[in-house]
């Protein structure tokens, strides 16, 4: 009896209208306000290695023809993930749901080597749309563990990108996903250890766990280079700047995006007196506006633009057409895309798109 091997099928987030109160019935239900104008934080959205990503499942598509199977989310971001799905692209949590030689694209978030192995038992041809600065991260952990250093790496357990560090080393590393945990972790030889971290972080509180580690721990080794990277730095960075003259911080990204979530958290810590977080426009509730003259506007690492406009677009509707840029660092880093996908368009003479993304690491004070 013959059987079929079914394929999982996504489909798009629904983008639903919202029955709103008009701007009329907004401004009724506020005190008055003298001036209502918008901070758009600059950076924002799409970091190199988001764009280096995405670009390189566009590129797969074209080049190889659907279907590009996708292990994980390319990158944290609904209208991203939906965009690729419409296009051809089949997003699998294991490479056991790929069919045998089939072609798989690793997402921004890396893997592990077990992942990479698992790939290779299966004959899947593989592209590795993992972010350099991610791969750095990675790099560190093997040199250290090779040079028999205890690894302490600061991240989120069950998170893509922790899961693909640690898999580097396990037997030598023990997540701290907080700070509480800085307080009890145990090490073997508090002589030989290094922390590490997750690239998308809340840059205070990774430097608050890092205090506290080394309160414990004096001999604790920095690693070579920071390595939450420059693309979080520097939106939260501008979120700081913004927050203490926002009485509203609306944050476009995904659940799941860490980044997005983090930009909330630094909104509030410092100085915001409401933040939020939406995927699209049409979650923005109307009521956020009662009473609320200035409003901060900025997206995650992951955020394509028009997520932001359209945000921009609807506080419009409702009277803050004032919008100013406050931009605190100017970025201009460009990755090469994925050497798999270079020689498919160097072999196709595709030269209309070989590099992705701009950022800048933020200049140190």
């Amino acid at each position: 009896m013959a059987t079929s091997t079914s394929i999982p099928v996504s489909l798009p987030v629904p983008r639903i209208p919202r029955v709103r109160r008009t701007p009329a019935e907004i401004a009724a239900a506020s005190p008055q306000v003298s001036e209502r104008k918008v901070l758009l934080a600059a950076p924002r959205g799409y970091c190199a290695g988001v764009d280096r990503a995405v670009v390189a499942v566009e590129k797969a598509l074209e080049h190889y023809g659907p279907p590009v199977y996708v292990r994980k989310q390319i990158v944290h971001n609904l209208h991203v993930v939906s965009e690729l799905e419409s296009r051809g692209a089949i997003f699998v949590e294991e490479n056991e749901e790929v069919p045998e030689g089939a072609l798989v694209v690793f997402s921004a978030h890396g893997v592990s080597p077990a992942v990479v192995q698992s790939a290779a038992d299966r004959n899947l041809q593989t592209i590795d749309a993992t972010c350099p600065l991610v791969t750095k991260v990675h790099r560190e952990a093997v040199r250290f563990a090779k040079n028999d250093y205890e690894i302490l790496l600061i991240g989120h357990e069950g998170h893509e990108e922790v899961e693909g560090t640690y898999g580097e080393a396990p037997e030598v590393t023990t997540i701290v996903n907080n700070p509480e945990e800085a307080d009890t972790v145990q090490v073997k030889d508090p002589d030989k250890l290094i922390w590490l971290s997750q690239t998308t972080l809340s840059v205070d509180e990774t430097m608050e766990i890092v205090r506290r580690l080394r309160k414990r721990f004096p001999n604790l080794q920095d690693p070579p280079s920071d390595d939450i990277c420059y693309a979080t730095t520097n939106r939260q960075a501008a979120i700081k700047n913004i927050a203490p003259q926002a009485d509203l911080v609306i944050v476009v990204g995904s659940a799941n995006s860490s980044n997005s979530v983090r930009l909330v958290e630094v909104a509030l810590d410092h100085g915001a007196k409401a933040a939020y977080r939406v995927d699209f426009a049409n979650e923005v509730d109307e009521s956020w506006f009662e009473g609320v003259s200035t409003v901060g506007v900025t997206s995650g690492a992951s955020v394509p633009e028009v997520l932001v406009r359209e945000v921009v677009s609807l506080l419009a509707d409702y009277g803050f057409t004032d919008v100013s840029e406050v931009t605190t660092a100017e970025e201009d880093i460009i990755f090469s895309l994925p050497k798999e996908i270079r020689g498919k368009l160097k072999e196709a003479g595709d030269e209309d798109r070989a590099l992705g993304g701009r950022g800048t690491r933020p200049q140190s004070n």
